[in-house]
């Protein structure tokens, strides 16, 4: 292909987070200079989501749009848009304003919150996922009402810490016997319940929703909750519901199966952030990660892939996972993949304000989480990407920087 084709070549964006949003601002900085336009479902200019469970809920940021010149990038921004589906045959998607043609399509759609069944029309059962969602839910912070969260893992905690600041009544429902089941190991999580309760929250755990109806929630019990308001944090399903039919492969959760380039399995369609999986060769599977830096990470990956020599391919897209949360007055940062680790290494007390966990895979660091030690966070997160072995004796020390625990 010759380099004026290649420059001309029309990129279109579906999806106007942070995944698209990057992967138009990384087109650009990578030296793109054909057509891109970037499509979003929402009216709102493009945003980031991390202080929607935060300052703006709480009323102490109006926004959070990103600090982005679409026009001087030469960026076609189409907002209020909904994509309904893809014709790979025809290289156009389908919009609510008729068909958009592509010659390479990147899906950035994210993920949908799950709903919970039955709530459907409910009046006062809220998601928090979007701006619209912080606007509708921020009065009921301000009005100090009774809430009664459902899921306790991140973005539970996240909006009950901000609930609990603003006065709310706070009781948290979770069907696991620990918060954040799954996402970590139990031996971690049972420190973490305590933080409900030193912050004026109630936590039932092994507790299962049978009803919701206006100003109460039901438990399976019969236990009857009051509630003026119900915010539902029971996970998210990739936003891909529109691909079907249209050939690109799906994992059963609904994922787009990308390869390390983030290749999907049709030609010149990539996907990027939280509606895609990746296989890791740093961990030996394949990767979904709902999280910020994946979104921020990724399209560099889709960006050289696209704008590179066609003879050469990019760098694998192979990352140390990494997020960070804010819950009941700490600062909890995770990097890396535990799941096959065979050793775990405590550095502190996790009675204490500041903790972390490192585990090991044959004496090797592949995961860290640091509560309050943002430094040990750092240090791992290095060693993770180096590969370096560490003495588990000096890195259980949390007197010793991980970084001279170094074997």
């Amino acid at each position: 292909m010759s380099e004026q084709k290649q420059t001309q070549r029309h990129v279109v964006i579906v999806g106007a987070g942070m995944a698209g949003v990057q992967t138009a601002v990384a087109l650009r900085e990578q030296g793109f200079e054909g057509p891109v336009t970037l499509i979003g479902a929402e009216s709102h200019p493009p945003y980031d989501r991390p202080p929607l469970s935060k300052a703006v809920l709480l009323g102490k940021a109006e926004h959070s749009a990103f600090d982005v010149d679409f026009a001087s990038l030469g960026v076609d921004l189409r907002l209020g848009l909904e994509v309904t589906g893809l014709r790979p045959a025809d290289r156009e998607i389908d919009t609510a304003a008729g068909p958009v043609r592509y010659d390479v399509l990147v899906l950035a759609t994210g993920a949908d919150p799950l709903t919970l069944p039955g709530t459907d029309g409910v009046p006062g059962v809220h998601l928090l996922r979007t701006y619209d969602d912080a606007l509708r839910l921020a009065p009921v912070l301000a009005r100090g009402q009774d809430v009664v969260v459902v899921g306790a893992g991140w973005i539970g905690a996240e909006f009950a810490t901000a609930a609990r600041a603003a006065g709310c009544a706070v009781t948290v429902v979770e069907a696991a016997p620990l918060p954040l089941s799954g996402a970590l190991p139990d031996e971690v999580t049972t420190a973490m319940a305590g933080w409900y309760a030193e912050n004026g929250a109630e936590l039932l755990t092994h507790a299962r929703v049978d009803a919701v109806r206006p100003g109460a929630v039901v438990l399976a019990d019969g236990r009857e909750l009051s509630a003026d308001a119900v915010v539902v944090g029971i996970g998210a399903r990739p936003a891909t519901r529109w691909l079907d039919g249209s050939g690109v492969a799906l994992d059963p959760g609904g994922a787009v199966t990308a390869d390390d380039r983030l290749r999907t399995s049709l030609p010149d369609v990539y996907a990027v952030g939280d509606c895609a999986s990746f296989p890791s060769a740093r961990y030996g599977e394949r990767l979904l990660v709902h999280h910020w830096d994946n979104a921020l990470q990724g399209p560099r990956t889709v960006a050289a892939a696209v704008t590179g020599d066609p003879a050469a391919a990019p760098e694998p897209y192979d990352p140390v996972p990494y997020f960070w949360s804010e819950q009941f007055g700490r600062f909890v940062q995770y990097a890396g993949h535990h799941a096959g680790a065979d050793t775990t290494v405590r550095r502190g007390d996790p009675a204490g304000p500041a903790w972390s966990v490192l585990w090991l895979r044959a004496g090797v660091p592949v995961a860290l989480l640091a509560v309050g030690r943002p430094r040990d966070l750092a240090q791992g997160r290095r060693l993770i990407e180096a590969g370096t072995p560490v003495d588990p004796v000096r890195a259980a020390d949390p007197s010793v920087p991980l970084k001279s625990a170094v074997r």
